[in-house]
C-alpha cells in the first residue's frame, strides 16, 4: 500500500445503483482517496436506469449522479477486475444494484478482492445493498463462509417483495436468481436491516455493509471513519 490512502471500486456491469456508486465515490474523493474502478470483464459499468430516474430518486439526486457518471473518466474506463490486487489498496468498494446478483457477486476475482480486505492483515470492504450477496458467497480458506457470525445489513426481503412479482422477475422481465437476505442468513451471517431506521450501516471488524440507497452517504463516511480519514472542512 502506499502513504496516499487508496480504494478500488468494484462496479456491475449488469446495472449498478447511481446512489450507491456515485455518493462513495464522491466522498471518498473529496477526502482525497485515489480511486480505481473496475468491472468483472473491464467493460464500463452499466447504471441501473432507474436510478437516474427523477420521478424515482428526485431531480437533485438524478442531476447529480447523472453528471458524475457522464464526466468520470475512471467511471468511463475501468480495469477488468482479474487484473487488479486488492492488496494495494487500503478499501475495497461494492456498489449496490439488482445487476451485481448476475456479475460481481458471482466473480471469482471480486469474491477474492472481498476476501482479501475483510480476511486480510489490512483492508477494509465496504459493501452496499444488492451487492452484500456476494458474501453468501465467499469463502475461507477453510470454506466457510467469509460472512459466517458477522453482523450485517443489506437489501431486505421485505422490499423485495415490493419490487419483483409472483415469479421473481423483476419490472424489466428478468428473473432474480437470488433474494440477497436469504442466501446471507442461509450461510450464517447475523442480518438486521433496521427496518425502523432511516439509515442502516454496519460495521464488523473490517468489514462495513450498508442496507441501500438512503444509506449511501452514512455508508461513505463509515469508510472514511475505518480508513481514519475525514473530509475537508466546507
Amino acid at each position: 500500500m502506499t502513504d496516499e490512502a487508496t480504494a478500488l471500486f468494484v462496479v456491475s456491469e449488469e446495472g449498478y445503483w447511481a446512489e450507491e456508486c456515485i455518493e462513495p465515490l464522491t466522498t471518498l474523493s473529496d477526502a482525497g482517496v485515489d480511486i480505481t474502478v473496475a468491472t468483472p470483464s473491464g467493460s464500463k459499468p452499466v447504471v441501473d436506469e432507474r436510478s437516474t430516474d427523477p420521478e424515482n430518486v428526485g431531480e437533485e439526486t438524478a442531476e447529480h449522479v447523472t453528471e458524475v457518471i457522464e464526466s468520470d473518466d475512471r467511471l468511463a474506463n475501468p480495469e477488468p477486475i482479474a487484473t487488479v490486487d486488492a492488496d494495494e489498496y487500503d478499501a475495497v468498494v461494492f456498489p449496490g444494484g439488482h445487476g451485481t446478483a448476475w456479475d460481481v457477486n458471482q466473480d471469482r476475482h471480486a469474491r477474492q478482492a472481498l476476501l482479501t480486505a475483510v480476511a486480510g492483515d489490512e483492508g477494509k470492504a465496504l459493501v452496499v445493498c444488492h451487492a452484500v450477496g456476494i458474501l453468501a458467497f465467499t469463502r475461507e480458506a477453510d470454506g466457510s463462509a467469509l460472512v459466517e457470525g458477522r453482523e450485517v445489513t443489506g437489501f431486505p426481503n421485505e422490499w423485495e417483495e415490493g419490487i419483483v412479482d409472483e415469479n421473481d422477475r423483476m419490472p424489466n422481465g428478468r428473473k432474480l436468481p437470488y433474494w440477497v437476505e436469504d442466501e446471507v442468513k442461509a450461510v450464517g451471517g447475523e442480518w438486521d436491516a433496521e427496518l425502523d431506521e432511516d439509515e442502516s450501516v454496519t460495521v464488523d471488524g473490517d468489514l462495513v455493509t450498508a442496507r441501500g440507497p438512503e444509506s449511501s452517504a452514512a455508508a461513505a463516511r463509515a469508510i472514511l471513519e475505518e480508513l481514519e480519514l475525514e473530509l475537508p472542512a466546507e
